[in-house]
């Protein structure tokens, strides 16, 4: 359980995410409580998505609850996860519960390597079910950083892009949310208002007609 989070699930502060763009994401963590195999109990998450949505301007939790019936009764969906690498911990270890959520109820997870936001996307997939997990590199494995080798090497599902390796990193990452956009059906993004190459990406999963929900960390 994160650190700043009580064993009510309640948090201790107020969360500084702030919620932008469409609906809110947030009721993967209720695809978790209705499992029965979710290692979190039911009420601690329950009062985690109620402190949640009070903190950062979501829906109330009825409104939570009555999408979980929807939730139960649709089929799996491919959904990208990305975010800033400059993410404080706290908040890494809030979006790897909702990536550990979103895996847990039987959706695929689609990502990249980077550190920070992906990286938090990586451990709470690979914890819930690692072949539902697939990671998207915008260059060659040797071209990603030695902090984030380690990990990506037990990434089962992992696409690398040697053909890149003549690019920017900006320019490389750009080419590589095009292709992860172009797999999912849906996009979770973490970003600040600065984030340009991620917003674009949103922009341009939008014009594609995919569903994007977009929190901002300032």
């Amino acid at each position: 359980m994160p650190s700043d989070i009580l064993p009510s699930g309640e948090l201790k502060s107020p969360h500084p995410l702030v919620k932008s763009r469409k609906s809110a994401i947030l009721n993967f963590f209720l695809a978790a409580m209705a499992s029965e195999s979710a290692k979190i109990h039911n009420v601690v998450l329950f009062n985690l998505i109620n402190s949640l949505s009070q903190s950062i301007e979501l829906p109330r939790v009825d409104d939570f609850l009555q999408e979980l019936a929807a939730i139960q009764q649709t089929s799996s969906k491919r959904i990208a996860l990305l975010g800033s690498r400059h993410v404080p911990i706290t908040h890494q270890q809030l979006i790897e519960m909702l990536s550990y959520a979103i895996v847990l109820g039987g959706n695929q997870l689609i990502t990249s390597g980077a550190t920070g936001t992906n990286s938090a996307a990586i451990r709470g997939a690979m914890r819930a079910d690692p072949n539902l997990l697939t990671v998207i590199l915008p260059q060659s494995m040797s071209r990603q950083p030695r902090e984030s080798r380690d990990q990506l090497e037990q990434v089962i599902h992992l696409v690398e892009n040697p053909k890149n390796d003549s690019l920017s990193l900006p320019e490389a990452s750009a080419m590589c949310n095009q292709e992860i956009i172009s797999r999912c059906q849906q996009l979770i993004c973490f970003a600040f208002h600065e984030s340009h190459t991620l917003l674009k990406t949103c922009e341009d999963a939008e014009e594609q007609r995919k569903v994007v929900t977009l929190f901002y960390f300032d």
